[in-house]
């Protein structure tokens, strides 16, 4: 018991980046983090981490020992709540992440259904727009919205998302919409700026497909902003089909180019390999599966189309 408390120190402050900050996640004094970190280097007889007053490093050999702590840990926990929820209903902290437009509008609100469903289970959502190592930072499962390239993840396909040119209908009123993909230099387009690539829209027609490179006045690192900045009139954006399709159904939002096939990336959630899958994750993907598939509950576009209809 004592060499897991020393691992689950350890793993805190890497995780935490600092011993106090670990010492508030375990609830414990700064020293007493730092006596577990000195008891565990003097048992393996090896650094774990190069510290100095302001910052650390973890040695080659801590983070070897870091990795194989987690998928430890973590194994731990899935055996202890594998047993504890024979008989009874999956429990525990489940942590999820999510980029931030898709866990916001998508995600958060069947939240209220699966928590009513499964009460002993407490969710932590993490928002963000950059991918997390699942193992390192300890969730229990992510959505991507990529092709994958990681094999050591498990992945269950719920969607795709299709990308739609659209504007609000204050700023067609003003400067017309594109009949040609060409025709976007002559426009305002706003840019998602977490990637170059994202200022480079693909259009595709009978065989051939080409790249065009806009630009505009506003640009922004979050989804959420560009969602916004289109609703508000200010350019043209190339939106998720998710959160594209109920403005244009609303008539909040009017399309554009829809003869032109755009970039399409399918909707995974992913979660480690394990022996033992656990209940809560088990359960909460499932759930997922059952919403998202076989037809994505924001619809189509246009209307008649039926091409996100996903097999599960």
């Amino acid at each position: 018991m004592e060499q897991n408390s020393e691992m689950a120190v350890y793993v805190a402050v890497v995780r935490e980046a600092g011993f106090s900050a670990a010492a508030r996640k375990l609830h414990l004094t700064p020293s007493a983090v730092s006596k577990q970190i000195t008891r565990l280097e003097d048992r393996l007889g090896v650094r774990l981490l190069n510290r100095t007053t302001r910052r650390f490093s973890m040695t080659e050999e801590g983070e070897t020992f870091f990795h194989r702590a987690v998928s430890i840990l973590a194994d731990i926990a899935e055996t202890e709540a594998m047993i504890s929820n024979r008989g009874g209903s999956p429990r525990g902290i489940l942590r999820v992440s999510s980029s931030t437009t898709f866990g916001r509008l998508q995600i958060v609100p069947i939240l209220p259904e699966f928590l009513a469903s499964y009460p002993d289970i407490k969710l932590q959502l993490s928002l963000t727009d950059t991918v997390v190592d699942m193992v390192q930072e300890g969730f229990d499962v992510a959505i991507r919205i990529a092709e994958l390239s990681d094999s050591s993840l498990v992945a269950r396909r719920l969607g795709v998302d299709r990308r739609i040119v659209v504007a609000a209908p204050s700023y067609v009123e003003k400067h017309g919409l594109p009949k040609l993909p060409e025709d976007l230099s002559e426009h305002n387009c706003l840019i998602l700026s977490t990637a170059q690539a994202l200022s480079d829209w693909e259009f595709s027609q009978g065989g051939e497909t080409r790249k065009i490179h806009v630009d505009g006045p506003f640009e922004a690192n979050s989804g959420v902003a560009v969602h916004a900045a289109t609703l508000a009139g200010i350019g043209i954006a190339q939106l998720a089909s998710y959160v594209a399709v109920p403005d244009l159904k609303a008539g909040r939002l009017i399309s554009c180019l829809d003869e032109f096939v755009t970039t399409q990336r399918p909707i995974y959630a992913v979660y480690p390999h394990r022996r033992h899958l656990s209940p809560k994750v088990r359960v909460f993907v499932n759930f997922l599966i059952d919403h998202f598939t076989p037809v994505a509950p924001w619809g189509t576009w246009p209307p008649d189309e039926h091409d996100d209809k996903v097999e599960p």
